[in-house]
């Protein structure tokens, strides 16, 4: 298989090629469904508002539970049949798969940001991984990204002041206090136009969110039960 097919493939439905790598045990990458080891992992995600717009018009009707990750593993098990690999989901579990992790071996330019999200020094903070694709053959991969974090050179770290609540430390990610804000008037803004610290980051705002896509995961988040506090590099933060 070519990555430019697999690109190719994925265009449509507003999902990229995010990476890839060659897993070691210690991934904790399963192995393939005819019981193989995986020789290579890619990682598929979205950067902007190009998956909301592919999602809308194939996928935003269904009233279903989890329709964005309903939607997700409809097209991305279809390219992998068609490429021939086995695919994974980081909403599979539990245990989740450690995608956190999966994604830095992929593309070494992404880290932690203070609010736990990974953070591309082009994309910032407006972008995800959606699933993988896992391939018994070790396919070429281009040479990775190592640039570093434009969080080391951003003294003003001004997504940590945005928050009205406070829900976030530097160190942990006070779910409950972002939950009650956003069940609040009061948090209407955060609500309808997504999280204020996220968008008090100067990286990648050409890629932000339209305001209807992150609405649609401050709902998201709104609606599912988590524990109050969580350390901001947990491996299953994705809103």
């Amino acid at each position: 298989m070519k990555l430019s097919d697999l690109v190719e493939a994925l265009a449509p439905h507003g999902l990229v090629l995010r990476g890839g790598f060659y897993p070691d045990p210690e991934d904790g990458v399963p192995p393939l469904r005819d019981g193989r080891p995986a020789g290579t992992v890619l990682l598929i995600g979205n950067v902007g508002p190009a998956l909301w717009r592919a999602f809308a018009a194939d996928g935003a009707d269904d009233d279903g539970p989890h329709p964005l990750d309903r939607w997700t593993r409809r097209v991305l098990t279809s390219v992998a049949r068609r490429c021939l690999a086995t695919p994974l989901f980081p909403f599979d579990g539990p245990p989740h798969l450690p995608f956190q992790r999966w994604a830095r071996r992929a593309e070494p330019a992404v880290a932690p940001s203070p609010l736990g999200i990974l953070i591309h020094p082009d994309y910032g903070l407006w972008h995800a991984y959606r699933g993988a694709l896992a391939f018994a053959e070790c396919l070429p991969l281009p040479p990775p990204d190592r640039r570093p974090s434009p969080c080391q050179s951003c003294a003003a770290r001004p997504c940590l002041d945005a928050c009205p609540v406070g829900a976030f430390t530097g160190e942990a990610y006070r779910v409950d206090a972002c939950r009650a804000h956003i069940d609040d008037p009061a948090g209407a803004d955060c609500l309808s136009l997504g999280c204020r610290a996220r968008r008090a980051c100067p990286i990648g705002r050409d890629y932000a969110y339209t305001a209807e896509q992150a609405a649609f995961h401050m709902r998201a988040f709104r609606g599912a039960g988590r524990s109050a506090a969580r350390p901001v590099d947990d491996p299953d933060s994705r809103r």
